[in-house]
């Protein structure tokens, strides 16, 4: 792990301490999905809720810049400006390169045909059907680690040969069974877990766009 990566997971236990309990897990964690970017492969993330916010929090903290700059390459402002010049040149200035994410929460056309067809409990297993590839990661969000649903979309997850880490509280539960890492953080309130898996979710993003596009 790159020192600069090191001192936000460090600065993390700093600023939460409680978090130390789950340090080797955030940092397996991050491990596979660096994995996973460095094969070109995406993140899939799933939750309900507060975690369905979640979801989209954390698409949108990796599909632009979090806190570093991330300008496109110069290879590709050369091609955007060979098709358009002027266009090319702002979308070149304006465009930040992004670690691929899609959350599961966000296709209203697809859960609402899914639920008025089959089992709602289904929605985020078809999508991740859909979506998923060999290679890529399911990130499964869940304050009690049993909802019916993320762990649907888990079994699709492990049959495609996707990687899979559970955001959770610290009970035992049922993605344990199926993730790959399991961050049970120190708490047993849905508010409360909530509460402790924003700073463990800004860590990772801060840690993985520090490795990709850090000086």
């Amino acid at each position: 792990m790159k020192e600069t990566v090191k001192v936000v997971l460090n600065e993390l236990m700093e600023r939460y301490s409680r978090l130390e309990v789950c340090k080797k897990e955030i940092e397996d964690a991050y491990f596979i999905l660096k994995e996973a970017y460095d094969h070109g492969k995406k993140l899939l993330i799933a939750g309900n809720g507060g975690s369905a916010a979640d979801s989209e929090h954390i698409a949108g903290e990796l599909m632009k810049r979090f806190k570093l700059a991330r300008p496109v390459t110069e290879e590709f402002a050369q091609k955007m400006m060979a098709i358009d010049e002027k266009r090319g040149e702002k979308l070149a200035k304006e465009l930040e390169r992004p670690l691929r994410t899609i959350p599961l929460t966000s296709h209203l056309s697809i859960t609402t045909a899914y639920m008025n067809d089959a089992d709602a409990k289904g929605v985020y297993a078809q999508q991740a059907l859909g979506y998923g590839d060999e290679g890529d990661v399911l990130l499964a969000i869940s304050t009690s680690g049993n909802s019916e649903n993320i762990v649907n979309a888990c079994v699709v997850a492990k049959a495609l040969g996707m990687k899979i880490i559970a955001l959770t509280g610290e009970k035992s539960c049922l993605l344990q069974n199926y993730a790959d890492v399991c961050i049970m953080v120190p708490e047993t309130d849905t508010f409360k877990v909530q509460e402790l898996h924003l700073p463990v979710y800004h860590a990772l993003c801060l840690m993985l766009e520090t490795n990709y596009f850090g000086k």
